[in-house]
């Protein structure tokens, strides 16, 4: 089954901000596009919306004149549903209610054919749940794209209990034809990527919650030490409080509350209180006129140990020694087992975090890092009763390496380490149960939120055990079941033990 011809009608209900994204990625794709909505003008008003953005477009260089005044030509408003009949492919971006998604649906089949492919746009519905009372449910398709639609590459192309095979592949056909990456997932809550990235939002409310650091020095870590984009807080306060809160309600609702994607109270505050984010001026930062950015929690400057000594095996924190070196620290190396780690001068112990809390006086964990070398912060985390001047050593240390340096509470798994470990958790359970290919959930996860790497990657990198092993000790300390090891990450780590002969 291929992309549908250029040359057949492409309808989209609903102009809201999505629904003219959809419609100007057909339209510029070559399609003849008609508009629909409910709202008497509306999708006339959407047209002349669209053409305005066309013509933003040629002055970028984007498209020609003529390319523009062609796609305008394709581009009518339809007054009544009826206006929809002989479209090859309807996609449905109306508000986020089931019985409104399946009345529009059910009009629609009496208006256009059973071979025309129909889609919903839905990000929280079950796609099986729109088409479940169509005529011909086979022909029905989940198309999510990612907003703002224009400038996203992702659409997840989501099959329900009931599509086809043939239906499915032709809107993935159809999604690539539009200049878009296409990944194939099941119904299932929140797809592929509102399922998976519940963990990057989920860990930075707990660490909050828990007291173990405030949002600007939590954003900042996951910004410079874990390489994203955009830190949790920043990145919510953009979505919209109530839309992300919204979201993760709505995926452990469908889940049946599963404790793994429990909503937080803290999020639940802030919307109560109408801080919604950038879009009510006041989120988790405060983004009216002349407010101030709160500054992540720097430590001062500590003098570097003039040695360190490298036991074992450090890991996915291995290029550390190097940057010892370059930093003109000595470095003594030991033979050691098990778990690496650096002795400083004092005899306390600088450990990659392993998911226990430090409890040690003697002991201070520092963070995951995507690559140690590019990291501009890392965080360290002691307990309230380590040894004095231990931490200052540690803190030395990082910044001989020129790193930012900072101190959080005593979190098992602290930031980083623990986000990415959920996240690769999810990802492996999600595949286990059918949701998506571990390359589909790879592509999805780094375009439809810039994750720097996908959640399958990033197991490789760290190694087949490791975010099994840090999320067992976190459980063991936090037994709330959010940080249980499912079943599918469970026996990657047996199966990768069983290849190396390491005992279980």
């Amino acid at each position: 089954m291929t992309a549908l011809d250029l040359s057949s009608p492409v309808a989209v209900v609903g102009t809201g901000t999505m629904g003219q994204g959809i419609a100007q990625v057909a339209l510029v794709a070559g399609h003849p596009v008609r508009l629909y909505d409910a709202a008497p003008g509306r999708a006339r008003q959407a047209a002349d919306a669209i053409g305005a953005r066309l013509d933003r477009l040629v002055e970028k260089d984007r498209l020609t004149g003529a390319e523009r005044d062609a796609a305008r030509a394709r581009l009518t408003a339809a007054e009544t549903l009826d206006g929809l009949a002989g479209c090859a492919l309807v996609v449905e971006a109306v508000v986020e209610r089931l019985d409104v998604k399946q009345e529009l649906f059910r009009a629609l089949e009496d208006v256009v054919g059973d071979d025309c492919l129909l889609a919903t746009n839905t990000s929280s519905l079950s796609v099986t749940a729109v088409g479940g009372a169509l005529r011909v449910p086979g022909r029905f398709v989940g198309l999510h794209f990612f907003n703002p639609a224009p400038l996203l590459p992702l659409v997840e192309v989501v099959s329900g209990f009931a599509t086809d095979a043939a239906s499915a592949t032709r809107a993935y056909e159809t999604a690539r034809a539009w200049g878009k990456t296409p990944v194939n997932c099941a119904d299932t809550p929140g797809f592929v990527v509102n399922r998976i990235a519940r963990p990057f939002y989920a860990e930075a409310l707990a660490v909050y919650e828990d007291r173990g650091a405030d949002p600007a020095t939590v954003d900042a870590v996951l910004r410079e030490s874990g390489g994203f984009r955009m830190g949790a807080f920043e990145l919510t306060d953009l979505i919209g409080q109530d839309v992300n809160e919204s979201v993760t309600h709505s995926v452990w609702q469908a889940f049946f509350q599963d404790v793994r994607f429990t909503p937080s109270l803290a999020q639940r505050r802030l919307v109560e209180s109408g801080r919604l984010g950038r879009k009510s001026g006041q989120g988790w930062y405060d983004y009216r006129d002349g407010a101030g950015r709160p500054e992540p929690h720097t430590a001062g400057p500590a003098e570097a140990p003039a040695y360190v000594v490298v036991e074992g095996d450090l890991g996915p924190a291995a290029e550390l020694v190097a940057l010892i070196r370059e930093a003109g620290v000595e470095v003594r190396p030991e033979d050691g087992y098990g778990v690496g780690r650096l002795v400083l001068p004092g005899g306390g112990t600088l450990c990659l975090t392993d998911g226990e809390p430090p409890v040690s006086k003697d002991l201070v964990h520092f963070d995951l890092a995507l690559d140690y070398r590019a990291a501009t912060r890392i965080a360290l985390s002691a307990s309230r009763r380590v040894r004095p001047g231990l931490l200052s050593e540690a803190t030395g240390l990082f910044q001989a390496l020129g790193k930012k340096v900072s101190v959080i509470g005593d979190v098992p798994g602290m930031i980083v380490a623990r986000t990415v470990a959920r996240i690769i958790d999810l990802a492996f359970d999600a595949v286990a149960k059918g949701v998506a290919a571990p390359e589909d959930v790879d592509t999805a996860m780094r375009l439809g939120v810039n994750y720097p790497l996908g959640p399958f990657a990033w197991s490789r990198r760290l190694g087949d055990t490791w975010a099994y092993y840090l999320l067992a000790n976190v459980h063991e300390w936090e037994p709330s079941g959010r940080c249980v090891p499912s079943l599918a990450l469970h026996r990657h780590a047996e199966a990768a033990e069983d290849r190396e002969g390491t005992p279980s």
